[in-house]
């Protein structure tokens, strides 16, 4: 069986540690733990700020370390196992608290201390993770505090460990207008199959992060007719998420942004570019 170099991390000249034995590679690492410190991290097919986005990393995610040169980091991501570069400034190593909390909202801001009325220090998205050892309120506002003082809006946090909403579409329907971006991973944009991953995330299941992935996961094939709120529609290279039996919700590059389209409508235009859906999907819960 041929690895996936997507979700695998081997090279001609370095492979994961833990999969020797299974390729060859001229040497092997042992991963080395780290976190994502910024907001949004993207995640490129080479060590290039021109090389094409595959995907990208949220506040407080974890990534294991394969190597370090020139400023970049060839890593692994701990949730969904994706393979890429990115920026070395943009995680710190070692170990850190497991997060409290998911952010809940498609987007919020991190403020300095617990006062809205002051400039934000960053902006986060939906699905970072957090970890808030106090809270607080100023003037009837009810805030999460960091260790460092920094604080969001405590109803833009979910706690974790339980699904913040166990209906997937509904978390969809949030993004809507949120910019479609190719690769994009985040309430700033983002691309069809982060659409469905994010959605998913928030119901407390964990998928795959590439469309193709995720038509191969657990789940019941159904037919077009039997199509119900949540099941998924695929065409190759494209996912969206059922609202009703004739409605769709995906990110999408002919609006470049998160729309609802009538099914129909949708394989009808699509179809001359990318042919008429390959799978309809409800995922296993």
């Amino acid at each position: 069986m041929e690895l996936d170099r997507r979700l695998h991390a081997f090279r001609d000249d370095l492979a994961d540690a833990r999969l020797s034995g299974i390729v060859r590679s001229e040497r092997f690492a042992d991963p080395v733990q780290a976190q994502v410190i910024v907001p949004v991290a993207p995640l490129r097919r080479k060590p290039s700020h021109s090389a094409g986005l595959d995907t990208q990393l949220l506040y407080g995610e974890t990534v294991d370390i394969f190597e370090r040169a020139d400023g970049w980091l060839w890593v692994q991501s701990r949730f969904d196992c994706y393979v890429g570069y990115l920026p070395e400034d943009m995680v710190a190593e070692g170990h850190h608290p497991a997060a409290t909390h998911l952010i809940a909202a498609p987007r919020t801001f991190l403020y300095p201390e617990p006062d809205l009325k002051l400039s934000p220090v960053s902006a986060l998205s939906m699905a970072s993770r957090m970890v808030f050892v106090d809270e607080a309120e100023v003037r009837g506002t009810r805030y999460l505090l960091t260790e460092e003082g920094t604080a969001v809006f405590a109803d833009h946090c979910f706690p974790v460990g339980k699904p913040f909403e166990r209906d997937p579409v509904k978390t969809a329907l949030r993004f809507l207008e949120t910019p479609y971006l190719w690769g994009g991973r985040s309430g700033f944009g983002l691309d069809c199959s982060a659409l469905v991953q994010i959605s998913m995330i928030m119901a407390g299941r964990n998928v795959p992060r590439d469309s193709d992935m995720q038509e191969l996961m657990d789940g019941e094939p159904v037919t077009r007719r039997a199509l119900k709120r949540g099941d998924l529609v695929f065409w190759k290279g494209h996912v969206g998420l059922m609202e009703d039996t004739k409605t769709l919700v995906h990110a999408n590059g002919a609006t470049m942004r998160v729309t609802r389209e009538n099914l129909d409508h949708a394989i009808t235009r699509i179809a001359p570019f990318y042919g008429n859906p390959t799978s309809y999907l409800r995922a296993a819960k």
